[in-house]
């Protein structure tokens, strides 16, 4: 059973705007006193939920971040696999009818590979905005559903990642060959006769789709820590989300 009249009295707290640090701090102390002189001294504190939430967090963006860095891990799972933006689509279909198809089959790929070069730089964004985290923040995500600190994630962090992602991205897509596949299903396509022109940010459109894959997987880590105990794998952990 968690702590309800921790919890109360922070909540209550945080929400008043002339509520200092200290009178926070000066609540908390209070009710753990009166929990300690009643026998509750088992129960969980506020201090110790948010440890452990945010604990949880930085477990589980570390473990997406890195197994989305390896190689195929965009390109071959069909859940978060990115597609060629859709202008290219008809890109693709143009070129096919001229046997030229596979030159944006290719370009499709290093899409991917660009996504999996940059997941690893996922790991310092997320960990930055847990240091920030309020108690306020902490509370609303413990009690929430399973996907609540993921939701927290992206609507905070999302035009941060953008703007991470963007010159990572961009570096990627030099590395593994996007840039000059990309020119070259172009030119192919120029070529035809009759086609109308076609212009689209790739770049912007891997940004996207990789994050949409980082927050799909981050939801599934955060679930299974809050409903598997296998998950859990520090004591913090369990005794957080084993009640």
């Amino acid at each position: 059973m968690r702590n309800i009249l921790v919890v109360a009295v922070i909540s209550a707290c945080v929400t008043l705007a002339a509520c200092t640090k200290e009178d926070i701090r000066r609540s908390v102390e209070q009710v753990r006193s009166e929990i300690e002189r009643s026998g509750g001294g088992s129960e969980l504190t506020v201090g110790e939920i948010a440890s452990g939430l945010k604990e949880a967090l930085r477990v589980g963006s570390a473990k997406v971040s890195t197994d989305l860095g390896k190689q195929d891990a965009y390109a071959n799972d069909p859940d978060i696999h990115i597609p060629l933006p859709q202008k290219l689509q008809d890109v693709k279909s143009a070129l096919g009818r001229v046997g030229l198809g596979s030159v944006m089959d290719s370009l499709e790929l290093k899409l991917n590979r660009a996504a999996e070069r940059a997941a690893p730089e996922a790991k310092a964004v997320f960990w930055n905005a847990i240091s920030e985290m309020t108690l306020q923040d902490v509370m609303d995500i413990y009690d929430g559903p399973d996907d609540a600190a993921t939701r927290y994630f992206e609507n905070r962090m999302r035009d941060e990642l953008v703007r991470r992602f963007e010159p990572i991205i961009s570096d990627a897509m030099l590395e593994v060959g996007a840039i000059r596949a990309y020119d070259e299903a172009m030119k192919n396509y120029q070529a035809l006769p009759f086609v109308p022109d076609v212009k689209t940010d790739i770049t912007n459109h891997v940004v996207d789709e990789s994050l949409d894959g980082l927050f799909f997987y981050l939801a599934k880590e955060e679930a299974a820590i809050r409903n598997d105990p296998v998950a859990r794998t520090t004591e913090l952990l369990r005794r957080i989300f084993g009640r």
